[in-house]
């Protein structure tokens, strides 16, 4: 059974005829020890409502810890899944630039063997213009000749 500082001040003793307690003294007494139950009580609550304040801290502080801490695990992993869709960004266009040059090359290859084709042709016809040109030429000179001794 917890006493309380009223049941302290409401204790009464029975006096003795001879020898008794003084009951001024008894009441005095339970007096102070009922003002200083009644402190040490307060004190008490005092301090269970501040071990329940700083318990309920304590436990925001860690549910605050363990959110931050997710918070980085995500930003890192974050982090990490973009440097990785970067460097696959990066190996495409770079296999797209590769793709493309090789095939500007293929088609500069292609484009110099067309001129080199055009370029056979036209000496072949310069070639055969100029034979025609010099019968021709050797034609007229034989009239030339022919017509003087005439």
């Amino acid at each position: 059974m917890t006493i309380t500082p009223l049941d302290i001040q409401q204790q009464q003793f029975k006096g003795k005829m001879f020898g008794g307690l003084d009951a001024d003294d008894v009441d005095a007494f339970l007096q102070a020890v009922a003002a200083e139950m009644e402190t040490l009580l307060r004190e008490n609550t005092e301090l269970k409502e501040q071990v329940n304040r700083q318990t309920r801290e304590l436990s925001e502080m860690a549910e605050r810890d363990k959110e931050l801490r997710e918070t980085m695990l995500a930003a890192r992993t974050i982090t990490e899944e973009m440097k990785a869709n970067t460097q696959k960004e990066g190996e495409l266009i770079i296999a797209e630039a590769q793709m493309q040059a090789r095939r500007m090359v293929d088609d500069a290859e292609r484009t110099v063997a067309e001129l080199q084709v055009k370029v056979q042709d036209v000496r072949r016809q310069r070639l055969q213009f100029e034979i025609e040109l010099k019968g021709l030429l050797d034609a007229h000179a034989r009239l030339i000749e022919h017509g003087r001794q005439d």
